[in-house]
């Protein structure tokens, strides 16, 4: 039970950590893109994935969630730490360190797609499967930017009109998985008192 209360506080900080990503960037772009802002979303990103990796690898240990999703979610979490470090490290700009981090979320969205297919109804929420299916699968939506990668495209002024829809896969990771983790890590948290 100790066990299962840590991961819902693991679940938990995943959410929170992206809550606070989000806060960031809508700070960062309402004082004109000036400001640690940018830098505090990037570092958010990256550690919500890492995070979101460690959280697949511990509910696997509990027997929650298959090993294709778990190397799914842990190829994921490296890839969005990957998409931060560039942009971080001014090696990129933030239009191809995005489509690196969406590409990594996508990943991750194949293991939170899989997770709540596979989660067990009697113990989890239908409500809780159902918006982990939902995120996961519009999570997915960043395979879309995989030839945007491939062909270096670094300025938004002139990607190509479809990384706009491989983005909107941030929604699902921004929006979605945020309220699926920190449902998850009540739940958890609750079973285990």
């Amino acid at each position: 039970m100790r066990n299962t209360r840590a991961i819902g506080g693991l679940a938990i900080s995943v959410g929170a950590i992206i809550a606070t990503s989000v806060a960031s960037l809508a700070a960062f772009y309402a004082i004109g893109g000036r400001g640690p802002f940018g830098t505090i979303n990037d570092v958010g990103n990256g550690t919500a994935g890492l995070l979101s990796a460690v959280l697949a690898w511990s509910l696997r240990r509990q027997g929650i969630g298959g090993r294709l999703g778990l190397v799914s979610a842990v190829a994921g979490g490296a890839v969005s730490v990957v998409g931060s470090l560039l942009v971080i490290t001014n090696r990129t700009g933030w239009v191809f360190a995005g489509l690196v981090s969406g590409v990594g979320f996508a990943l991750l969205g194949v293991w939170l797609f899989a997770l709540n297919r596979a989660l067990d109804g009697s113990r989890f929420p239908r409500g809780l499967r159902r918006l982990g299916t939902v995120a996961g699968g519009v999570m997915m939506l960043g395979f879309i930017l995989v030839p945007a990668i491939a062909d270096g495209v670094d300025d938004a002024e002139t990607a190509p009109w479809w990384v706009w829809i491989g983005w909107q896969g941030l929604a699902g990771t921004y929006l979605l998985y945020t309220f699926w983790a920190v449902w998850l890590g009540r739940t958890l948290r609750r079973e285990a008192e």
